[in-house]
């Protein structure tokens, strides 16, 4: 079930919520899914999951951990986890920013690697010269 307060962010943010569901990263696999997309980036959000083995992605994607606190794990108002959301959302949506505006085609496999790196240390402020 995806996190009540995830959603009525997202409603509010104008962004379609219909048929969202939660779901296990071996759904994203041919193994478990034929039907599966083919990936050329994963990226782990979740800080518990920094320390775990990831999965082997078929194809062998690209990944990068941008990792960040689970908001959902914050307890407290219902102001305060809307806040909470919200700046996760911010800082979510700011690294997505710069991972579309990065010139793919122009860079090497180890440089794009380490600009998806680096991205994951973005707090959400617009990054100079980006």
């Amino acid at each position: 079930m995806v996190n009540p307060h995830a959603l009525a962010l997202l409603k509010r943010m104008n962004h379609p919520t219909e048929g969202l569901r939660s779901k296990p990263w071996d759904e994203f696999t041919k193994a478990s899914n034929p039907d599966a997309p083919d990936l050329d980036f994963v990226f782990t959000v979740c800080d518990n999951a920094a320390g775990e083995v990831c999965p082997i992605w078929p194809g062998q994607p690209m990944s990068a951990h941008w990792g960040l606190p689970d908001p959902a794990a914050f307890e407290g108002g219902e102001a305060e986890t809307a806040v909470v959301f919200a700046d996760t959302y911010r800082m979510l949506a700011n690294r997505i920013g710069l991972f579309v505006n990065l010139p793919l085609r122009a860079l090497d496999k180890l440089s794009l690697q380490k600009r998806l790196d680096e991205i994951g240390q973005t707090t959400g402020q617009p990054v100079a010269g980006e």
